[in-house]
């Protein structure tokens, strides 16, 4: 059994890197990036436990995805390290960010084989240009350039990370901590991505799959009297709407459980509770708007939308162009991907009493294609 544990920092908001997606979200083939360095990492059978951080609102998706441990992240990446720190229970603990996606075995090799020299193992490499700082001209000899993953003590880095101040990597903190660090080279392989260039520099990574995913969903509601009836993101003129915890809109609801079924990120239960006050009669037009979002931002584009109503009340053949107009806008799409079509039931079950509504939708998608940007 292995000593050490693996952390791998992904709670980032991607905020420099000029995409739609967030870089942990960027697709490997099938693979998130964050799951593909997970399992580079995992393949050297190195390691005891792999520990992931996740931004708080993914953390659940994270956790279909594999058998991780995944840890929520906090505003900094030194917060987030600490989070993850309380899960660790060997005496070393390796921390690497997944934006270093090239994994070098060799490196963690010396990492590991180093690891009683000093509080903390340190990759580094040389400077080869000019160094100024405040206008004076530094040694570049004596400089160098820090890398992740690092391997440290666990007890040092957890006592080091209870310091009030902030340090941009954990050798740092331990250090003023009072602890010792020893430098090994670093590998020109285990470049970082930061910005979208970056991405041309990693040797090890291939483009997205260019597979097509799809989704269905299906839901309905009764009917209530008293209320707005709002479907497919259009006011339809009756004097009643849908019992629902939102607005019910019964075609976005099935909308959003395809678009979610096609990117194996859950259901609408598990996006939006109906067990939360923060849902109560919200439109669900914004329900629509969130996933949308979600889903560019896990590296999705959305290709084209059915929807089959099936509704004996009301009359729909004057509302689905509005329909389409709507819901094409909302996901970003041509109105001419955006299908919507009514039917009846002939008059059998609830549907067929007038009771209430019912929705089939299918999608498609594709992983956005970072390699053409």
């Amino acid at each position: 059994m292995s000593d050490i544990t693996l952390i791998l920092l992904a709670a980032g908001n991607s905020s420099r890197f000029g995409l739609p997606v967030k870089k942990q979200w960027l697709r490997i083939d099938h693979d998130p990036l964050w799951q593909f360095v997970a399992k580079s990492f995992e393949d050297t059978a190195l390691f005891s436990n792999i520990i992931v951080t996740s931004h708080k609102e993914e953390v659940p998706f994270m956790q279909d995805f594999c058998e991780y441990t995944i840890v929520k992240g906090d505003q900094t990446r030194q917060q987030s390290l600490k989070n993850a720190l309380q899960h660790v229970t060997t005496p070393y603990v390796l921390v690497s960010d997944i934006a270093r996606a090239c994994v070098d075995i060799k490196l963690i090799e010396t990492l590991i084989t180093k690891k009683t020299v000093a509080d903390v193992i340190v990759p580094t490499l040389p400077v080869a240009d000019t160094i100024v700082y405040e206008n004076n001209t530094i040694d570049r000899d004596k400089v160098k350039r820090i890398q992740t993953p690092q391997l440290s003590n666990t007890e040092a880095v957890k006592k080091a990370l209870t310091q009030t101040e902030e340090f941009t990597d954990e050798s740092s903190a331990i250090v003023a901590n009072g602890g010792t660090r020893h430098f090994v080279d670093g590998s020109e392989d285990a470049h970082k991505i930061t910005y979208l260039h970056d991405l041309t520099k990693l040797p090890c990574i291939k483009a997205p799959s260019s597979a097509t995913l799809v989704g269905n969903g299906f839901d309905v509601h009764a009917f209530e009297e008293g209320r707005e009836m709002f479907l497919g993101g259009v006011k339809i003129d009756v004097d009643y709407g849908f019992k629902a915890h939102s607005d019910g809109d019964v075609a976005i609801h099935a909308l959003i459980d395809a678009l979610l079924g096609a990117a194996g990120l859950g259901d609408i239960g598990m996006l939006f509770p109906d067990t939360s006050s923060e849902y109560k009669n919200i439109d669900s037009k914004e329900l629509l708007k969130t996933t949308v979002l979600r889903l560019h931002q896990f590296g999705l584009v959305i290709i084209n939308a059915d929807l089959t109503i099936a509704a004996e009340a009301p009359r729909l053949s004057n509302y689905k162009q509005a329909m389409r107009t709507s819901l094409a806008t909302i996901l970003q799409i041509p109105v001419a991907r955006m299908n919507v079509k009514a039917t009846t039931t002939e008059k059998l079950g609830f549907i067929g009493r007038k009771e209430g509504v019912g929705v089939m939708a299918s999608v498609t998608l594709n992983y956005y294609d970072w390699t053409q940007k």
